[in-house]
């Protein structure tokens, strides 16, 4: 997942690059950039995200269930998690004004106060019920703009083609850093207190509660238990969020005539993509699931340093996070040492995948030492107190 993500965040850092209708992705460089931007639209723009809500819905059911089972009083249980996301939302701020304008960690810490009191404590029944009206919510939603273009017969009819390119809301091509702190601040207040409170009304939470549904059927955790389930997804799930994400991809490259604003960030080309991209990430986990599931009943264990090295970067998910803002930022903006300019999307792919070799280095190192990372240490301590 942070593999994904980093990659996927890559667009923004490319301050000089001119961008195309969605403001996502640049239109400039060679074939092989432009291969880089065709993958990334299918498989990871607007994937990777329905991707970390499940995990982080997942997760949360875990610790109010762990939490249970060690005999921890349910309301010291919920008062510990309320603890928990406020104190993300206040990670999330801080990374946002000092590195990275784009941060999920805040906005998820916010789902997780209004999510974690409407339906941690409730029974099967009702999040089933809530699951459904929310994939009607965001499907309704979502395809507005389709169901207009194929009444008007013209995919020009829906969006704007003027979008700000996402590198302008990050500031990365801001020489002062303060001035970029300014816009960063503005921007993922913005993400956390506009946009997380958007997606309870638009239905997007759905796959967030499917955490917690999955969670309780610990389907992740036993795998072998679940097969049939988890090929569905997977089998589904990837080729039609991919299938969803094509269209906008074969716009991007030229493959396919349209208007530009049918691949605005309002537009049916975004549209499509955004009612498709759940179903990947869905199977994004289930694909994962089903390899640790083979992995663990296979005799011979070779490759067992690196998946092992790759389980340390999940025990320290919120550091290795914070650590590509670290490197990133300073690295590439136009107020540190102003890399983006030069980069490419292919060559930004490769120091986004050279920045996750770091952390899962350093990740590794500290698993041999018995040491959690420093994010997780404090937020720990934070959380319950000692």
């Amino acid at each position: 997942m942070l593999l994904f993500i980093v990659l996927s965040n890559t667009a923004f850092h490319l301050w000089a690059s001119r961008y195309g209708p969605s403001g996502w992705q640049p239109v400039n460089g060679g074939p092989l950039d432009r291969a880089v931007q065709f993958t990334m639209i299918t498989t990871l723009d607007l994937r990777i995200y329905p991707l970390f809500a499940f995990l982080f819905g997942y997760g949360m059911t875990q610790l109010f269930l762990r939490q249970k089972a060690a005999g921890t009083a349910e309301r010291d249980v919920i008062r510990i998690l309320r603890r928990r996301g406020l104190l993300l939302i206040v990670i999330g701020l801080l990374h946002a004004g000092l590195l990275m304008a784009g941060d999920i960690v805040g906005y998820y810490g916010l789902l997780s106060l209004a999510l974690g009191w409407l339906f941690l404590r409730r029974g099967d029944r009702a999040l089933k019920w809530w699951i459904w009206i929310g994939a009607t919510l965001m499907a309704i939603s979502a395809a507005q703009p389709i169901v207009t273009v194929l009444l008007q017969g013209d995919l020009g009819a829906v969006g704007d083609a003027g979008a700000e390119p996402g590198a302008e809301a990050y500031a990365a091509g801001e020489e002062s850093w303060l001035a970029a702190a300014g816009t960063r601040v503005v921007t993922g207040a913005f993400v956390t207190f506009v946009a997380a409170p958007a997606s309870l009304i638009g239905g997007a939470y759905i796959v967030f509660l499917l955490g917690f549904w999955a969670a309780r059927r610990r389907i992740l955790e036993e795998p072998g238990q679940h097969l049939r389930l988890l090929r569905r997804t997977a089998l589904i799930g990837i080729p039609v969020g991919w299938l969803g994400g094509l269209p906008a991809a074969l716009a991007h490259v030229g493959a396919i005539d349209v208007p530009g604003d049918a691949q605005s960030e309002s537009g049916v080309l975004t549209a499509l993509r955004e009612i498709t991209g759940g179903a990947a990430g869905l199977g994004y986990v289930a694909a994962v699931a089903l390899f640790a599931h083979w992995w663990t009943r296979r005799p011979a264990r070779r490759g067992a340093r690196a998946v092992d090295a790759v389980s340390a970067v999940g025990k320290r998910s919120l550091s290795c996070y914070l650590t590509h803002s670290l490197i990133f930022a300073p690295l590439l903006a136009a107020w540190g040492l102003g890399l983006g300019e030069h980069l490419t999307s292919a060559t930004m792919a490769l120091v986004a995948f050279g920045v996750w070799l770091v952390t899962v280095a350093g990740a590794y190192a500290l698993e041999g030492a018995g040491r959690r990372g420093p994010a997780e240490a404090l937020l720990r301590r934070l959380m319950y107190r000692s």
